[in-house]
């Protein structure tokens, strides 16, 4: 099952996570489920949501991946359609604000797309659904029928962590929170960071902010790893446009590698746009290699169902 739970504050703002794993124990104050890093203990008054999953072994490895990486960039407000995940977080990224189409909605196709329009059209966002490539051959169709876009095809990549060579670098630092200046990189390139964009990226408990250092000690590279299942999830890495070119990229996947070994992950996955042709060529050369393909689909206008 995956339980959602409150596990702290961020700026006077519950920050939520993703527990999954099986339910082995529930009393009148707490329950326990048992990861893949051990025997979790929550108490009751913590959990948000609770919800059956089907057993992980009866999923196809396109499936759980999706899903691991799902619970490593937390949206702002979650809903579930059947299996689907509706995710909104006042548009920062497309992946906080897109329904995951991943496993049976519980409802027909068309049903789906509707239901999918009507809870976006509450929140006054344009409805996205993020479809995982192949699985998402039944649902394509009918997104074509109603004349839905696609934008932002992404590759998802993925490599043992034993086929790294994790390092560990004395020029990048891995903080456990991040500072206003590692917010402040990130948001450099992405336009500024609203508050909703804070909450997903302290969203995950197991994570570390990587800050690539100068000799002068100016902050020039970012990034962001996450430990959940067993998997590395890397994210942001960015470099300040005057320092690029010099291996910070590398650098910062490198030493987020080392602290994810030292933290019982075996794999690592990163999701890379397909025509970012110089990050694919690095990502490449470290040794990921292309697990799946997913898109975004969404109507040519706003829309009601």
């Amino acid at each position: 099952m995956v339980v959602r739970r409150i596990v702290g504050l961020q700026a006077g703002r519950p920050v939520q996570s993703d527990a999954i794993g099986v339910l082995t124990r529930v009393t009148e104050t707490h329950l326990t489920v048992r990861t893949a890093d051990g025997d979790l203990d929550i108490a009751l008054a913590a959990v948000t949501a609770a919800k059956r999953i089907p057993d992980q072994r009866a999923r196809s490895a396109t499936e759980r991946l999706e899903l691991v990486a799902a619970a490593g960039w937390p949206p702002v407000e979650k809903g579930l359609l059947g299996d689907w995940q509706l995710r909104a977080s006042g548009g920062w990224t497309g992946r906080g604000n897109s329904a995951l189409a991943v496993g049976d909605p519980g409802l027909p196709t068309a049903a789906a797309v509707d239901a999918v329009t009507a809870w976006y059209a509450e929140r006054g966002q344009r409805p996205m659904i993020a479809v995982p490539l192949p699985l998402g051959r039944r649902l394509q169709p009918e997104l074509d029928r109603r004349g839905w876009v696609t934008i932002t095809p992404t590759l998802v990549q993925t490599a043992l962590l034993t086929d790294l060579p994790a390092t560990r670098d004395p020029d990048v630092a891995l903080l456990t929170e991040p500072t206003e200046a590692w917010f402040a990189g990130v948001g450099g390139r992405k336009g500024g960071l609203p508050p909703a964009a804070r909450t997903i990226l302290t969203g995950v408990p197991d994570a570390r902010y990587a800050a690539g250092l100068s000799p002068d000690g100016a902050l020039v590279a970012t990034a962001r790893g996450t430990v959940t299942d067993g998997w590395l999830g890397i994210t942001v890495v960015g470099v300040d446009p005057a320092h690029r070119r010099q291996g910070w990229a590398r650098r910062l996947t490198l030493a987020l590698v080392a602290w994810a070994a030292d933290a019982g992950a075996e794999r690592a996955f990163l999701q890379v746009e397909e025509t970012n042709t110089p990050a694919r060529d690095l990502y490449e050369r470290l040794g990921f290699r292309t697990a799946h393909k997913y898109v975004v689909r969404l109507p040519q206008r706003p829309c009601l169902p």
